[in-house]
């Protein structure tokens, strides 16, 4: 079985680690996140910071029929990029939500993500022994934020206290049998019918089989109390770990097929890839290939390791179901698909970093070991977009907060010995195209080609299409691909400097020079066509076009959630004149008691200033979630603009100039 543990940050995911591998045996002694002692947390920055940055992958026994890959995942949004990885690999998650915090702003966007995506959920209630801890609270935010189908499994006397202790219920309890058939009637028609006909308990084995059955579709999540410090609750939690979640599945004998979730490099720089292998079975000296995205490779795998009871040891090979290293397959990239590609692992299921940052090298002299060090690390987080501007000799990374920015600047220091600065962190916005427009060049000097495009909007959320309205046999189809995939790249940047998306891009018009083929004929450059020609002209042409057709920016807009107290020093009218000078547009408000909710949208340029905002208009009782909802049209004129990194097709002269320099 192929576990994650998921939660907010600071909510207990890894002590729970801990604490679940001391009770199967796997360590004798527990770590302490506090301590940096932890068996998942082994970078340095992780244990001297105290948060886990990079998944980690460890495994136990569940019973003498079951190993459980146990995968850690980081819990700070700034992190949700390792996150997204773990996903496509899991049979189930344990979500860990804090007593005493609650329901906070990632575990409702993990939830959601879970539920959406159909992974069978256990929740573990955290920290029922501290200070503050309300478990019953918690249990009705979970009911009312997560998911109306939890099923408490036992109650908690003391909370809040060390003396706090967690009572499962019994199979055949009222309180228990009455909240879980009313749950499992939701979605099963004869439990419904035996329940309104005569309200007489059905069998625990029949509800069990049924609660087993709708956790396997994520149609019911039963609810853990505990403490990860102490153990209490874990017991449960492991039971029912054992008795509710589903494991792994697909046949050793099938044709093989698996997903890379996380690369790394071994001690002699070579890459380890991280694979879940649905079906069949990879052996050392296996040919096998794979890729994502149109790009297919193949390498043969040179050794294998298997996460299996407590360790990752060397193996001959690994089998469908389980987690495995594998070396020898070079330029392997996370999301990569090994062998057959997965049904459903290509999806991305949070949104990309809306932040970009330059980093500056704290010497000129380590330019050229800082692009290495950040290449390597996109390596391991994909998400870490790098966006190279060789005219000003200058490195962009994309990111999700100043977190994940200061953890960059540690590994790169640590990691590589490459000191670095950032410049102010900016927002990252795309463009769409407003309306049609067409451009169209033949042999332009020193260029021997014909290139016609028409860019055209499409939907919202469809991506960029490149399609062909002349016939495919007019020119070598090497010259097509070089049309094609310059077209994806000039979308990189556009009017403004932003990626374009969402358009349609069609080639109208098409035309070469043909190699000379005579005889005993020298090739002569200056009287045939070469791809070269197609790469430096499609760029002039589709620039055109989009000027002719116009281009409007969008901004990245985060949806926010904010739970404020009503009282003589904070209100919701002050905190809706906040709202507005920051370009927040509120969309609901309501009142509950003496607690205002304000829901509604706000520029992600405005998300960290909303934040450092709200403790001074809240009395610092304030609670905001955020997350990224969409892209919407900027407000501001002239819209904002970022520095071209290439040759500027929009400044036709010296792009000529320029590229004749690189044609000669």
């Amino acid at each position: 079985m192929n576990l994650g543990i998921l939660a907010h940050v600071d909510a207990g995911k890894t002590s729970l680690t801990e604490r679940l591998l001391h009770s199967a045996g796997v360590i004798d002694e527990i770590g302490s996140v506090d301590d940096g002692n932890t068996q998942t947390d082994s970078l340095a920055l992780e244990r001297r910071r105290g948060i886990t940055i990079k998944s980690a992958v460890v495994s136990f026994a569940l019973d003498d029929a079951t190993t459980v890959n146990l995968i850690d995942t980081p819990g700070h949004p700034d992190f949700i990029a390792e996150v997204e990885r773990v996903l496509s690999v899991l049979d189930g998650a344990v979500l860990v939500v804090s007593a005493v915090e609650g329901v906070q702003a990632q575990t409702h966007i993990l939830m959601r993500t879970l539920r959406r995506l159909r992974i069978p959920v256990l929740i573990f209630v955290n920290k029922v022994d501290r200070a503050g801890a309300r478990p019953e609270r918690v249990l009705r935010e979970i009911a009312a934020k997560l998911t109306p189908a939890a099923v408490p499994t036992g109650r908690v006397t003391a909370p809040g206290t060390r003396t706090a202790t967690v009572h499962p219920y019994e199979p055949t309890a009222p309180e228990f049998t009455t909240r879980l058939t009313e749950t499992l009637a939701e979605h099963d028609d004869e439990i419904l019918a035996a329940y309104v006909d005569d309200r007489t308990p059905l069998p625990p084995a029949r509800l069990r089989d049924a609660l087993r059955a709708q956790i396997a579709r994520a149609q019911a999540h039963p609810v853990y109390f505990g403490s990860a410090i102490n153990g209490a609750g874990v017991r449960a939690l492991v039971d029912g770990v054992r008795e509710l979640l589903p494991a792994a599945t697909g046949s050793a004998d099938e044709q093989v097929s698996g997903t890379v979730f996380k690369v790394e490099r071994g001690p002699a720089g070579e890459q380890i890839g991280y694979v879940r292998l649905f079906s069949g079975t990879v052996r050392v000296r296996d040919v096998v290939t794979f890729g994502s995205a149109g790009r297919t490779a193949e390498g043969k795998v040179t050794g294998i390791a298997v996460f299996d009871r407590g360790t990752a040891g060397r193996a001959d090979a690994v089998t469908a179901g389980r987690i495995g290293k594998l070396w020898g397959l070079g330029d392997l990239r996370i999301g990569d698909a090994v062998g057959t590609p997965p049904q459903g692992t290509a999806e991305q299921h949070f949104a990309p970093p809306t932040l970009e940052t330059v980093v500056v090298p704290a010497t000129p002299a380590d330019r050229g070991p800082l692009h290495l060090a950040l290449t390597r690390l996109a390596e391991q987080d994909p998400l870490i977009d790098l966006r190279q501007d060789d005219v000003r000799g200058e490195v962009a990374v994309s990111l999700y907060g100043e977190v994940q920015k200061e953890v960059v600047q540690a590994t790169l220091a640590e990691q590589f010995g490459v000191e670095v600065t950032f410049r102010e962190t900016t927002t990252i916005c795309v463009e769409r195209p407003t309306g049609t427009g067409h451009a169209y060049e033949k042999d332009l000097e020193p260029l021997l080609g014909t290139v016609g495009l028409r860019v055209e909007p499409a939907p919202v959320g469809s991506g960029n299409t490149f399609r062909l309205e002349v016939e495919l046999g007019s020119m070598p189809y090497a010259f097509f691909k070089a049309v094609a995939e310059t077209v994806e790249e000039t979308l990189k940047e556009g009017l403004y400097g932003w990626q374009v998306t969402d358009c349609t891009v069609t080639m109208t018009h098409s035309g070469y020079w043909p190699r000379q083929s005579h005889s005993h004929a020298v090739f002569d450059k200056s009287m045939s066509s070469t791809a070269r020609d197609f790469r430096h002209l499609t760029p002039l042409v589709l620039m055109s076009a989009l000027q002719a057709a116009g281009t409007r920016v969008h901004e990245p807009m985060h949806r926010f959630r904010i739970e404020a107290p009503d009282g003589p020093r904070s209100g919701v009218a002050p905190l809706l004149t906040a709202l507005a000078r920051l370009g927040a547009v509120p969309r609901d408000q309501r009142q509950d008691g003496t607690e205002w909710t304000v829901e509604g949208e706000v520029p992600a340029a405005h998300v960290h200033a909303l934040e450092q905002r709200l403790p001074g208009l809240t009395s610092g009782e304030g609670v905001l979630e955020t997350s990224f909802s969409h892209y919407a049209p900027t407000r501001t004129a002239p819209p904002p603009a970022r520095p071209r990194t290439d040759l500027d097709p929009l400044d036709r002269k010296e792009y000529l100039l320029r590229v004749a320099r690189r044609v000669r």
